[in-house]
């Protein structure tokens, strides 16, 4: 009996021994006003983890487990690197994240300085690949094209003559809203004010009655849905009826409730840095049938590329053959004609997406409705 125990214990200990244990770090707000997109971001992750799971994929001929190290930054730069230094001392293998421009940019260091590779899904500031750091990738299209295309669409579309931006003074919202300003002037167009707020803000009572003197026929927003709902309300209590433009942080499902029922059809007009045409469309659509059988809620936004920059982190270290992150860097910064279900990914010399797609929506009935895709 003794001895069947201990053949037991040892072809215990050989299964485990093959067994690699490979952790994932995600990182987004998953407190905070822009909770529902943090939690939709870490959803995207669990869906990939628990698929590598179920598949038994196999890096360097051992059976590979993923675990998911989930953090919480709250959307805050200083509670995003304390989230990093934690993964890091976790010795995580790779992290997606963070959401947001200004957590992602600080917290990008602190992966550097430690070796570890980092994809966002979402952060958007043209700064994020522009510190020289190996480890730092993003899998969507940065603000000069996301707020240049929008500032042009706004002159030459919406035929907007006077236009007025505000910013929520954060990385991502001073960032696009720069690029805004200047897409519009490139059109040709006109910028009669300029105003700015914060992102925990409530009351723009102030900057709007200072921007209807000026009749605006459009406000661009740099910022958040938390903060452009409550924006959207008080424009209509003070009577601007100026089409809304705004980037993905605004480009939310959420939007139409955070503005209570004020918001016209087609008054708001925004853009998703993502997206996908023809056959690359079924596949997205396809993830999100899946996603909202799998959890019971609706991609807000960003769910799936993080769950395409969970598995092709996970494609670059079986291509490696290893989960170490300076033994498969090289892979993933090599990343070309990847098929994931936002389309084909392939990175350039800074880490970001070659030839990154934009989505122009608006919104009817309080949904979202896609307007097109421009590359």
């Amino acid at each position: 009996m003794l001895a069947v125990a201990a053949a037991a214990a040892l072809l215990s200990g050989a299964a485990s021994a093959q067994e690699l244990i490979v952790k994932i770090g995600h990182v987004g707000p998953t407190s905070g006003a822009v909770a529902h997109l943090g939690k939709d971001n870490e959803l995207g992750a669990r869906m990939a983890i628990d698929e590598l799971n179920a598949k038994g994929v196999t890096i360097g001929g051992k059976k590979a487990k993923f675990e998911l190290l989930a953090e919480d930054d709250a959307g805050d730069p200083k509670q995003g690197t304390a989230a990093a230094q934690k993964l890091v001392d976790s010795k995580a293998n790779g992290v997606i994240g963070h959401l947001n421009s200004g957590t992602s940019i600080p917290a990008s260091k602190v992966y550097s300085d430690a070796g570890i590779p980092q994809i966002s899904p979402s952060a958007t500031n043209p700064k994020f690949t522009r510190n020289g750091y190996k480890t730092t990738f993003r899998v969507v299209a940065d603000d000069v094209h996301l707020g240049g295309t929008l500032g042009k669409y706004a002159v030459t579309q919406l035929k907007g003559k006077n236009i007025a931006v505000i910013d929520d003074r954060t990385a991502y919202g001073q960032g696009v809203a720069d690029e805004f300003e200047k897409g519009v002037k490139a059109s040709g167009g006109k910028v009669v004010g300029r105003e700015f707020t914060n992102d925990k803000a409530t009351d723009f009572t102030a900057i709007l009655t200072s921007l209807k003197a000026k009749k605006p026929d459009v406000v661009f927003f740099g910022g958040m849905d938390a903060v452009a709902g409550p924006m959207l309300r008080q424009m209509k209590q003070l009577g601007i009826s100026a089409k809304f433009m705004g980037g993905d942080g605004v480009c939310t499902g959420e939007l139409p409730k955070l503005s209570a029922g004020t918001m016209g059809d087609e008054q708001v007009v925004c853009a998703e840095a993502g997206g996908v045409e023809g056959e690359s469309k079924k596949s997205l659509d396809e993830f999100k049938v899946r996603f909202k059988q799998k959890y019971n809620v609706d991609v807000q936004i960003y769910a799936p590329y993080v769950y395409d920059a969970v598995n092709l982190m996970v494609a670059a270290m079986v291509k490696a053959g290893s989960a170490e992150p300076a033994k498969y860097l090289p892979a993933l910064a090599k990343t070309e004609g990847y098929k994931g279900v936002t389309g084909t990914i392939a990175f350039d010399s800074k880490g970001d997406i070659k030839n990154g797609a934009l989505t122009l929506y608006t919104f009817k009935g309080g949904k979202r409705e896609a307007i097109g895709v421009v590359r």
